[in-house]
């Protein structure tokens, strides 16, 4: 935050078409892994930035998942909606996830079987029932080779719902959808530190998340579909017939 009002001035390096970090991403991620380190040396570390980082001879059936910053481009334009994300696998399944916001000061928690909470509020997904009353998320693929498979879902969603909203950060979007203020949210070829800790704040909010395409593992894949459990199974539908018809799926 403080460093919000120098973007001009930070040292910038391109990963990639439209990824970019910086040394706020490095800096904060190192911050959060020291802190671990400290409490729970023994604990396995996957980041964004530094990769995954296992304690050799330790119990590492641990591992902390983390996003330092998601919605890098956000940042760099001065735009207030970026968020740190961290989730907490033990022995492959989630169990925690936290992801905060810190133009809002909006800290959304979740624990397997405890539910899901914003600012110490519980959270439900929304009721909405049909797709025409529904307002979707999005991420647009930074793969360009996910467009052919992602631009026929775009024209299905904009046909059929309420509205779609493309924020910048799939951490954010995955904790609106637990709060309700998205009834729903899908993108293609995310990472593992984009959703774990949205996902399970989502299924804890009493939603549903799935892999796009009918697969169990939504980490290993990315292609990621969330939503209420009115919802959900009608999406799912519509992008399976999609898929169908779409060879670049």
């Amino acid at each position: 935050m403080r460093n919000l009002d120098h973007v001009d001035q930070l040292k910038i390096e391109r990963k990639g078409r439209s990824d970019f970090v910086t040394q706020i991403d490095r800096g904060a991620e190192s911050e959060i892994v020291k802190t671990i380190r400290k409490a729970y040396p023994q604990h396995a570390v996957l980041g964004e930035e530094g990769g995954r980082s296992d304690i050799a001879g330790q119990d590492n059936e641990v591992l902390w998942i983390i996003d330092p910053l998601d919605g890098t481009t956000n940042y760099l334009h001065g735009l207030p909606h970026f968020s740190v994300s961290i989730g907490i696998q033990v022995r492959g399944v989630l169990q925690h996830g936290v992801i905060y916001a810190p133009c809002t000061q909006d800290l959304y928690c979740a624990s397997r079987g405890a539910g899901a909470t914003l600012n110490n509020r519980r959270l439900r997904v929304s009721n909405t029932k049909e797709l025409d009353s529904a307002l979707i998320g999005t991420g647009v693929p930074i793969n360009a080779n996910h467009l052919d498979a992602y631009l026929p879902m775009l024209r299905y969603i904009a046909e059929t719902t309420a509205g779609i909203r493309r924020a910048g950060s799939a951490a954010l979007d995955l904790a609106y959808v637990a709060a309700g203020r998205l009834d729903g949210f899908w993108e293609l070829g995310l990472k593992p530190w984009d959703i774990a800790a949205g996902l399970l704040m989502v299924q804890e909010a009493g939603g549903m998340t799935s892999e796009l395409y009918g697969g169990a593992d939504v980490l290993a894949t990315g292609h990621v579909l969330a939503a209420n459990p009115k919802l959900h199974p009608q999406l799912a539908e519509a992008f399976s017939d999609i898929a169908k018809r779409s060879p670049a799926a």
